[in-house]
């Protein structure tokens, strides 16, 4: 595994490729964590052989304290009854990526999509942003997120 720091060019760089890619799966995981799944979906095994949530070629993942974001206010958060999720989890599904921007001293990430939502990390307690994007495009999988406040590409062999 090869990891680095990198500028915020190489971030818009990185995420290039994900702009006009559908968000096709969105899941819960533990907690309030969260994963959007982008692009084509390939059907993922779980270790006991049972079957999981797909993944796409670009996965945002936030492990907590997110929010989505309209035009004038939040439609909901990690914080918010999570019986409000779903509604608003399928307003997402279908929308596409229109831009992947960094906001913030401490790096975090705010996914716009074409139906003008936001998605939206927001950390609220301490230590770094809780967010990575993986990308699954080529034969590495590559991901980018937050470590001691700078931003951190990983190449992991497959």
């Amino acid at each position: 595994m090869k990891r680095q720091i990198v500028t915020s060019s190489e971030f818009e760089a990185f995420t290039s490729s994900l702009i006009e890619l559908p968000l096709n799966h969105i899941w819960q995981g533990y907690g309030s964590a969260i994963f959007l799944e982008f692009g084509s979906l390939r059907q993922r095994l779980r270790r006991d052989g049972s079957v999981g949530n797909p993944t796409g070629e670009w996965t945002l993942a936030i492990e907590w304290s997110w929010r989505i974001e309209g035009k004038r206010l939040i439609w909901c958060g990690s914080f918010s009854d999570a019986q409000r999720w779903p509604r608003v989890f399928t307003s997402l599904l279908n929308a596409k990526v229109a831009s992947v921007s960094l906001m913030g001293r401490l790096l975090e990430i705010d996914v716009m999509l074409s139906n003008g939502l936001h998605v939206v990390s927001c950390m609220t307690a301490e230590g770094d942003p809780q967010w990575g994007l993986i990308n699954r495009c080529n034969k590495s999988v590559n991901s980018m997120g937050v470590s001691a406040g700078r931003l951190i590409f990983e190449e992991i062999d497959t």
